[in-house]
Formats: C-alpha cells, structure tokens, sequence
C-alpha cells in the first residue's frame, strides 16, 4: 500500500493539471472552443442559465469567487503575472454574474483573452469587453460571441434576484 500511494498521488495531480487547460464555459450550451461556431441558443435554455445566475444561492457564490480572487490579487504581488487559468477563471464568473442569460466560453494566452458564444442582448454583447478588462492580467480581448434576440428570456421574478449594491457591496 506504501508504495502505491506516491503512484496514486500522481496519477491525480497529473489528471488535475490537465482537466485545468482549454476553454472554460458559463453554461452546458455554450461552444466547446472560443474558435467553434456558436450555433444557436435556445430560449429555454437562455431562461435555465438566467435562472441559474440569478438565484440567491448562485449570486453569493459568483460573487464570493470574485471577492476570493481580487483578495489573492491584492496579495500576490504582481498583477500583470497571472496564469491563464486565474484568468480564464476570473472572467467566467464576472460574465456569468453580469451577463446571466449568456452561454459563453472563455480562453485566455498570455492576457489575451478571447470569449465566444451567444448572449440575448445587443448591449450584453457590448458589454463584455470592458467586463473583461476589469480582470487583472487581461491584456486584450477578442470577442466572437453573436446575439440571439429570439432566446430572451422572461425576467427573472421579483424577490429572486438579489440587488446589484448587495452582490458587490458598491
């Protein structure tokens, strides 16, 4: 059993280090890659990620990540030093908090960052590269996502949305 812990440990860490790379994405709909076709988004889909942003449950843990990462920002020296997984990670939840409805994927290389896929909204779509820059460590941003006006969904009901002061405490 000794000497099989160290091959275990690897194996893990190994599989750790490799489930880190490639694009990250808000939602199940959105594209695999930021370089594949965003195709279409489906109401009910846009109205399930909607959904999902918006509740209190999910707005508290969005906006704890992001509090959690700009703390470890502070402290970790230089910002212009990030890896591309921080990176990656960071702006997902900023999109996600910001632009609930969206299915997007996120990539970053060296600061630049790239996000495709599909939002509801034409001002959504404008707003994602300021969004973006807001991230430490991002340098560029290239932005391959489209609109799909017909997938708008219903407004999330009263009471189940949780104010912007709240979530970021501004």
């Amino acid at each position: 059993m000794k000497s099989l812990t160290p091959v275990l440990l690897t194996v893990l860490l190994a599989f750790g280090m490799t489930s880190c790379t490639g694009a990250v994405k808000t939602g199940n709909a959105a594209p695999d890659s930021t370089t594949s076709n965003p195709g279409t988004l489906d109401k009910s889909v846009a109205q399930e990620n909607q959904n999902n942003a918006t509740s209190i449950v999910r707005r508290k843990q969005l906006n704890s990540d992001i509090r959690a990462h700009e703390q470890r920002n502070k402290v970790g020296g230089d910002q212009g030093q990030r890896t591309d997984d921080d990176i990656k990670s960071e702006v997902r939840s900023k999109l996600q908090a910001n632009l609930p409805a969206a299915a997007l994927t996120i990539n970053a290389k060296n600061g630049a960052v790239t996000v495709a896929g599909t939002v509801v909204y034409q001002n959504q779509l404008n707003k994602i590269p300021g969004l973006t820059k807001e991230i430490p460590g991002v340098k560029s941003v290239t932005v391959n996502a489209t609109v799909a006006s017909a997938a708008q969904p219903v407004p999330p009901a009263l009471g189940t949305e949780v104010p912007l002061k709240d979530q970021t405490g501004k």
